[in-house]
């Protein structure tokens, strides 16, 4: 009895929290498909009318733009953060003096909000308060960076924040998969008359394949909900131009009063991170029992 009772009670302490978290997020997930249905406008309305809003959200303009620069961003954000986390990580994987605090430096960004970021790159992009008026104080008068405010770059200057936050995250992946690697790889490949570039093109860059891997799916998760930086940064403008789905959703639920049209969309984003994090676990799930 006493044994049942012992593996009985931590199932009962957790119950609770995992019903509620269970109601909450994928309850909300159905009811959100289903208001996707209907003819919601400023409160939901269970009028059904089928795909009629799909339709509607497949039609706008609008969408498409925000498709557009999630496209831009997702590619941009992920590979930029990539690369710059990867250079990062190669150089202080060289034990080179103060790794430490670089590293601490180069991870930083990654311990603030996206609220943070957003708003000081605002200030920093800004033509008349940050790097072009600094440019011009110190005599450089044909120093010209308004990218902010125009509407074909804007969405730039969204992918250089958010490789300036990541970078760091992607440098701590790649810098403990490279310390993984045993060091007699590399120099075996060095006594074979391999040079470094050649050695990490071809022998640590195929190792550190499931790092990688690992590092586009959250980095890729993190593009889709790129809402709080794009809200600080530019609140999607000028005008739409820097619109992604998720602030897309947001002017239609909750400034518009378009919830079926909001709702929509985010069933759409959610079928979208589905897409990228499905397969991702079903390769795990599938794997494991082969790696026993």
């Amino acid at each position: 009895m006493p044994r049942t009772l012992e593996s009985i009670v931590p199932k009962l302490v957790l119950a609770p929290g995992f019903l509620l978290g269970f109601a909450f997020i994928y309850g909300f997930m159905i009811w959100n498909g289903v208001l996707s249905l209907t003819d919601s406008h400023m409160l939901p309305r269970y009028d059904f009318i089928g795909v009629e809003q799909y339709v509607r959200l497949w039609q706008m303009d609008r969408w498409w733009v925000a498709l557009k620069n999630l496209g831009i961003f997702s590619l941009l954000y992920v590979g930029g953060s990539m690369a710059v986390g990867m250079f990062l990580a190669i150089l202080l994987d060289r034990k080179i003096r103060a790794e430490g605090a670089l590293r601490s430096i180069y991870l930083y960004p990654m311990a603030l909000s996206f609220i943070v970021t957003g708003t000081a790159w605002k200030w920093i992009l800004n033509p008349s308060l940050g790097l072009e008026k600094l440019m011009h104080d110190l005599g450089w008068q044909s120093f010209h960076f308004d990218w902010l405010v125009q509407t074909e770059t804007a969405i730039y200057c969204v992918v250089i924040a958010g490789i300036w936050q990541s970078a760091g995250f992607a440098m701590a992946l790649f810098l403990a998969g490279l310390r993984g690697i045993d060091d007699s790889i590399i120099k075996a490949a060095q006594v074979d008359g391999a040079s470094l570039p050649l050695i990490y093109w071809r022998i640590i860059l195929p190792v550190l394949r499931p790092v990688v891997f690992s590092t586009i799916m959250v980095l890729s998760h993190l593009s889709i909900k790129s809402f709080d930086l794009v809200m600080a940064l530019t609140a999607g403008g000028p005008g739409y131009a820097t619109d992604v789905p998720a602030t897309f959703m947001y002017v239609m639920s909750f400034t518009r009063g378009q919830i079926g049209l909001g709702a929509a969309s985010a069933t759409m984003m959610l079928a979208t991170i589905a897409a990228i994090v499905v397969p991702y676990l079903y390769s795990e799930l599938r794997s494991r029992p082969h790696d026993r």
